[in-house]
């Protein structure tokens, strides 16, 4: 046999190996690597690039090595989900930066990080003052999370005591011109709704690239054709026109009437519209 056609037979093979490992060995084999995932994917690709590269390599050799290092990591795995020693020992532990708002200068020095290291870790989440940091720490896999302290944490419904309304994952319905019946489905929609929301911004399903829906039932698209801008959803700032609209008309007629009892019947019902309109305007945004 040929030898170009040897390593074309060896790497579409090897290929084909190579792509059922990578799935058999998880997701966690595509995101950020720990130490013993790292060096088994080097040895991985080190194995196959040899063994397609030299005709002389038998490939039953390193398809039985490709075979050791896929249940080796598996195996690892497994123990290491077993066993918290077995995991930090092979995994790694993670290591405090900043505890109460002071630098560990020792265990930067663990870490052989630089203090540019750390400010620059810092700044890569969006802070730019040592000072303003409560506590960090270094995962194994070398990302660096940030707790603020106090003052500096952004405010949220639950600090303010308000209560947050749940919020479900937007929904993409339309995908390069067609209906995704399973997400539209998910969101308790149907195609005769999509066809009038559609209608209302005069577009047509085959102009639009992608279609999404909130969880409060808005639809937000964008188009192949660049040049042209879909009209915004109204039906939040509708929502809240017709409740103004109401509230101003029941503070008229208050001013309108000369019955006490109907006067103070409509300037009670504004100020609960009021109320209302506050109530979903805080929703609403």
């Amino acid at each position: 046999m040929p030898t170009w056609i040897d390593i074309l037979i060896r790497s579409v093979v090897f290929l084909v190996l190579l792509f059922l490992i990578t799935k058999g060995l998880g997701k966690k084999q595509m995101s950020q690597l720990n130490i013993f995932q790292y060096i088994t994917g080097i040895v991985i690709g080190s194995v196959v690039a040899i063994t397609i590269t030299d005709p002389t390599t038998n490939p039953v050799y390193g398809i039985l090595a490709l075979a050791v290092w896929f249940l080796l990591p598996i195996t690892v795995e497994f123990l290491s989900i077993k066993s918290k020693s077995f995991r930090n020992f092979f995994q790694g532990k993670e290591t405090i930066l900043i505890q109460d708002g002071k630098i560990l200068e020792d265990n930067l020095k663990k870490e052989r990080l630089t203090i540019d290291d750390l400010l620059g870790e810092l700044r890569s989440n969006q802070f730019f003052n040592a000072s303003d940091v409560e506590f960090a720490v270094l995962e194994p896999k070398g990302k660096v999370n940030i707790l603020p302290k106090k003052e500096n944490q952004p405010v949220t419904p639950k600090i303010l005591g308000q209560q947050a309304t749940p919020e479900k994952e937007p929904q993409t319905i339309i995908m390069d011109g067609s209906v995704l019946l399973e997400p539209l489905s998910n969101a308790s929609l149907n195609k005769e709704w999509l066809e009038a929301e559609l209608a209302k911004q005069d577009v047509s399903l085959e102009n639009v690239f992608l279609g999404q829906v909130d969880s409060d039932g808005q639809l937000t698209i964008d188009l192949y054709d660049d040049q042209l801008t879909p009209a915004e959803p109204t039906e939040k700032p509708l929502l809240l026109a017709s409740m103004k609209k109401c509230q101003a008309d029941l503070e008229v007629f208050a001013l309108a009437t000369n019955n006490q009892h109907s006067k103070q019947l409509y300037n009670n019902n504004s100020k609960r519209m009021q109320q209302a309109i506050d109530y979903v305007n805080h929703h609403l945004e």
